[in-house]
């Protein structure tokens, strides 16, 4: 079965084409960070609007880099939610247009089950059950996973993302849009043992996160620099690895907790954050001690992208899933709402 899948959840406009037999067969992606960057985040209006320049002609080059045509894909799937509602509508009406000029079936799949399966294109890929930190600018999630839509949430944040934190603290430090990436570059040149940040919510049981403290702490530790004259490079670089240091520790003391919890021996780290170096490397640590193993997608599906939708849509419509004729937009979707593959139908999708 050959799949299209197109992702359009927010700042990225991907496509990737699957076939269930022989593994992904093309894919491309078109980033909006530097038209972004301009305003310091996404621009939810520009988003949709360059997502409608860029999708067919992606769905184009990918079509011909596969040695493909529109007749071959035997069905499409397309982000539905969570994301920017404008961003998802236009995969959603690209995907439902092609779908009903084709006779082919769609589906609209979940973006954080794409994430959580984005390994699954390895050669290495995980089996079931594993213990899933899904986390990226939206979402920092702990999920134990048993099977495709078998999800139980064992933690989540409940304020800022460890994502959304990361570009908190680049604005603070004086950092361009995407601030993760930055704040980890500035990071390689601080100086270990300056500042010591709070571990937030590891004092206590329980794996859920919170990250709101460690912007505040943040800030209120540039500002002092700043007013004590010390702001300088050396220094801001100093923050960062602090920063993110903090952040590495909570999310690695967390995901022990949650592999001796559930017994798993495996984990999956997903989502735009999991590309840190720092965060692998600690998170790598953590899982020798407990004789795990961790398992994560390449860098560049680990940000969004259309192969790992393509991947999970091509599970869902194999087992016979697909939408009806109206276009899925849900801008907030938990995941655990999700049917186990094999069901008859999507659900957890607005009215």
């Amino acid at each position: 079965m050959l799949i299209l899948g197109i992702e359009t959840s927010c700042d990225e406009t991907g496509v990737a084409l699957f076939d269930s037999d022989l593994g992904l067969l093309a894919h491309a992606l078109f980033s909006q960070v530097d038209m972004h960057a301009d305003y310091g985040g996404v621009v939810p209006e520009l988003a949709s609007r360059d997502h409608v320049r860029k999708l067919l002609p992606l769905c184009d080059q990918v079509l011909a880099e596969a040695g493909k045509t529109r007749q071959d894909i035997d069905g499409i799937a397309y982000t539905a939610g969570p994301g920017l509602v404008g961003a998802l509508m236009v995969g959603g009406a690209v995907a439902h247009a092609l779908g009903f000029a084709l006779g082919i079936p769609v589906l609209g799949v979940h973006h954080m089950e794409g994430h959580l399966l984005a390994p699954m294109l390895e050669d290495n890929p995980p089996g079931f059950p594993f213990v899933a930190l899904l986390v990226s600018g939206g979402h920092t999630q702990l999920v134990r996973v048993d099977g495709i839509g078998e999800y139980e949430m064992l933690g989540e944040s409940v304020d800022d993302a460890a994502g959304e934190a990361f570009d908190k603290a680049a604005k603070m430090l004086g950092l361009d849009y995407p601030g993760g990436p930055r704040v980890a570059a500035l990071a390689e040149a601080g100086t270990a043992g300056r500042y010591r940040f709070p571990r937030p919510m590891t004092d206590r049981p329980g794996l859920d996160f919170s990250f709101s403290g460690l912007k505040t702490f943040t800030l209120n530790t540039v500002n002092a620099a700043r007013k004590a004259g010390e702001l300088n490079d050396q220094t801001r670089a100093d923050i960062a690895l602090a920063f993110e240091s903090a952040v590495v520790d909570t999310l690695a003391i967390k995901c022990r907790r949650a592999l001796e919890q559930t017994g798993c021996e495996r984990l999956v780290i997903a989502g735009g954050v999991s590309a840190n170096k720092r965060l692998r490397e600690g998170l790598e640590k953590m899982a020798v001690k407990l004789k795990a193993v961790v398992f994560y997608a390449r860098p560049e599906f680990c940000t969004d992208n259309g192969a790992m939708i393509a991947y999970a849509g091509a599970q869902r419509l194999l087992a016979g899933q697909q939408d009806g004729e109206r276009i899925a937009a849900v801008p907030r979707w938990p995941m655990n709402t999700l049917p186990a593959v094999g069901e008859s139908r999507l659900s957890g999708l607005a009215d």
